[in-house]
């Protein structure tokens, strides 16, 4: 009967949390998806624009910290379905609205709202799945993003052929706030909600050491917390530049097409999709072998695995791909001739999309991995809070992608910021290597171990 309960909740929850964060990141998008339509009934230039976004980024920023650390304090029920109505009524409202003041107060709080939707998730996977099947879960879900990132757009421009902008954000905010409602009923914070035995507690008595709850001064003195904060900006760093630069990287400096350009970055997702899955499915399976121990982790290694795997896609990108193709053939033209006959594109086209899928999937892995390391090695009562800490050095990591990442371009070259990128990801790869074996329990430990 257990087994019974365990597996429908378990199903009911996930699935109210996989649709209910799909709709998060949809209700996120929606004034990208609609922006072409809006600047054709209302006068917006770049600079409105980019206002409304931004003060939805800031304040996504500041909410998701928040969110982490109130959903260590209150019902991650509650937290999720209130934001989740938030971001809904938002979106009807915006719907009405029509100036840029307006837009901008009203996308800010949409972003507030957003920073409810992930912390929660995180809280609640924890609470009902066991250590060895935490990592596959967290990645399912977060492939909600890729759902809602790739059909939102499709799916909006088919009704706007039949409704205009503000009907479609009316209809999305209501639909949004109504599953709400349903997520208040079915999400459950834990198995003891419903009178299921705690999946912590049994975890626990198999765990070599494992950490029960601790005070906020022994959590933040955990070195780990810290060595995986600065992990965690750097690889987001890297990978925020990479997305958000690599394109105009190949199209200023190595004489690419526009459309190689989205190409590569449509390749880039793509790997970043199989690679986030590949991460929690490979790194469950090390854990079921070896267990969670005082003392390193066993999805290091694969985290290591991807690190590197980062810097050398970087690599390759930087000094193979030029613009004009050596006399002598290199190698990877020579073992891509053959591809290259077969499907009528050109070896180095093919070369751009392997290098944007191996960085992708090299880099949306431990960008999955650290959000689980960050939740499974915290003391029981800051779950949340660990991944808001890590969370928020990975927001600082994205601002250095921006106008820092773009000033040294500016100065120098595309090469040049792009050498530097590669640079931090070794050390911080070497760096990571080398604390590979230091103490992974944040907080106060059991008395008794080894």
């Amino acid at each position: 009967m257990g087994a019974t309960g365990y597996g429908y909740y378990r199903t009911a929850i996930f699935s109210c949390m996989f649709i209910g964060y799909s709709l998060y990141f949809f209700n996120r998008k929606t004034f990208s998806f609609v922006m072409p339509s809006v600047m054709e009934e209302i006068e917006l230039d770049k600079d409105d624009l980019g206002l409304i976004t931004s003060s939805q980024t800031m304040a996504y920023a500041i909410s998701k910290f928040i969110s982490g650390v109130l959903s260590d304090q209150i019902s991650a029920r509650w937290l999720f379905s209130i934001g989740l109505f938030l971001v809904g009524g938002i979106n009807v409202v915006f719907s009405w609205s029509s100036t840029v003041p307006v837009f901008s107060l009203l996308w800010f709080i949409n972003g507030l709202g957003q920073g409810c939707g992930w912390p929660p998730c995180g809280k609640v996977l924890r609470k009902w799945f066991e250590p060895s099947q935490f990592g596959t879960w967290w990645s399912v879900l977060s492939c909600s993003m890729n759902l809602a990132g790739s059909l939102g757009p499709i799916l909006v421009t088919i009704l706007l052929q039949y409704y205009n902008w503000r009907t479609i954000l009316t209809a999305s905010g209501i639909f949004c706030a109504s599953f709400s409602l349903v997520c208040v009923v079915f999400i459950k914070n834990e198995p003891k909600d419903v009178g299921l035995p705690s999946i912590e507690g049994a975890a626990k008595k198999g765990a070599k050491g494992g950490n029960g709850e601790s005070t906020l001064r022994e959590f933040l003195l955990s070195p780990f917390l810290w060595v995986l904060s600065l992990g965690y900006l750097v690889v987001f760093g890297v990978k925020t530049a990479a997305t958000d630069w690599g394109q105009l990287f190949l199209m200023q400096e190595k004489g690419q097409t526009v459309l190689m350009g989205s190409t590569y970055m449509s390749a880039l997702e793509v790997g970043g999709f199989v690679g986030s899955l590949a991460a929690g499915f490979l790194s469950d399976r090390a854990v079921a072998r070896q267990g969670l121990g005082t003392h390193g982790n066993p999805r290091h290694r694969l985290l290591l695995f991807m690190m590197a795997g980062m810097c050398v896609s970087m690599y390759l990108f930087r000094v193979t791909i030029t613009l004009e193709m050596p006399q002598e053939a290199p190698l990877w033209v020579q073992v891509l001739h053959p591809v290259s006959v077969l499907v009528g594109v050109s070896e180095k086209e093919i070369w751009i999309l392997f290098l944007g899928a191996m960085f992708g999937f090299s880099s949306y892995g431990p960008i999955s991995l650290f959000g689980v390391i960050a939740s499974e090695s915290a003391p029981s009562n800051f779950c949340g809070t660990s991944h808001a800490v890590v969370a928020l050095m990975a927001n600082v990591g994205a601002f250095m992608a921006g106008l820092p990442f773009s000033t040294i371009a500016k100065q120098h070259s595309w090469d040049t910021a792009f050498w530097v990128a590669e640079v931090i990801m070794a050390v911080a790869t070497v760096g990571f290597f080398l604390l590979r074996n230091m103490r992974t329990k944040m907080g106060r430990l059991a008395e008794k171990t080894d």
